[in-house]
């Protein structure tokens, strides 16, 4: 009997385990290298495991708490290498100022990436204000879905002694649902076409988050790439509730992909 209770908990954690959802960051479209400490080139810039200001650890924590998997993709994405992916995460594609050789998002690739979310799989397409990220190509991407990143500067803050115009106030929203007012500062705002919805809107009206239905997928953009430690790491005054906008998301990523 006891073999046979210890053998029933291996098969169970083992279809946990096999069941967790993957949650894939592009390391593709966004690929910046900047000098290390030993003068060698080394990536930065949003990565899973980069505990400074740049990196995304607090955001992957957000998904990792709800029992999800991280990884990275560094190649261009394909149906075949997105298919164990739940979540796939694109943020801030390089421009030449970025990277001497960006890689940009290619008619395949839109079409790789439109196929995965038609079967089930949930895009999040994150930008940037338009000096800092490559949004011709990444328009092409977004039209898929109905969407367009302006190439405008939303919510623009002159230093920390103006947080208050980056301030958005949420209620009543379908994915932020425990923050109440969160900061998000020089994002693009993004239009909208067919079945594209606003999820969230500035205080001057113009939409900062959005989202689509795709098939069975879902695809949410966002007008910059907030999530960053340096504005879910307790840095911003009191009141401003981004870290609870972390977790907000990454639940309602993972709600949608089960669906």
């Amino acid at each position: 009997m006891k073999f046979k209770s210890s053998l029933i908990a291996l098969f169970t954690l083992a279809g946990c385990t096999a069941s967790a959802q993957t949650v894939t960051l592009d390391y593709y479209f966004n690929h910046e290298v900047h000098k290390g400490a030993n003068g060698q080139p080394e990536r930065f810039h949003y990565l899973w495991d980069e505990t400074d200001n740049n990196g995304f650890k607090i955001f992957g924590a957000a998904f990792t708490s709800r029992g999800a998997k991280l990884d990275t993709l560094g190649v261009a994405p394909t149906l075949d290498n997105l298919k164990g992916s739940s979540v796939y995460i694109i943020v801030d594609p390089d421009t030449k100022k970025e990277s001497p050789n960006p890689n940009y998002i290619q008619e395949d690739d839109i079409e790789q990436i439109a196929a995965w979310v038609k079967k089930g799989g949930v895009l999040l397409m994150m930008a940037n204000d338009s000096v800092n990220v490559e949004l011709p190509h990444f328009n092409n991407l977004a039209a898929k879905f109905g969407m367009h990143f302006n190439n405008d500067l939303q919510n623009h803050v002159i230093d920390d002694a103006h947080f208050e115009d980056g301030a958005i106030y949420v209620k009543n929203n379908p994915v932020l649902k425990t923050a109440a007012k969160v900061f998000m500062k020089d994002a693009c705002s993004i239009g909208l076409t067919g079945v594209a919805v606003p999820v969230l809107k500035n205080k001057e009206g113009a939409t900062i988050i959005a989202s689509a239905k795709y098939g069975k997928g879902t695809v949410i953009a966002v007008g910059d790439p907030w999530l960053y430690n340096e504005y879910v790491n307790g840095r911003l005054p009191s009141g401003y509730e981004n870290d609870k906008a972390a977790n907000d998301i990454a639940q309602w990523l993972l709600k949608q992909a089960k669906k």
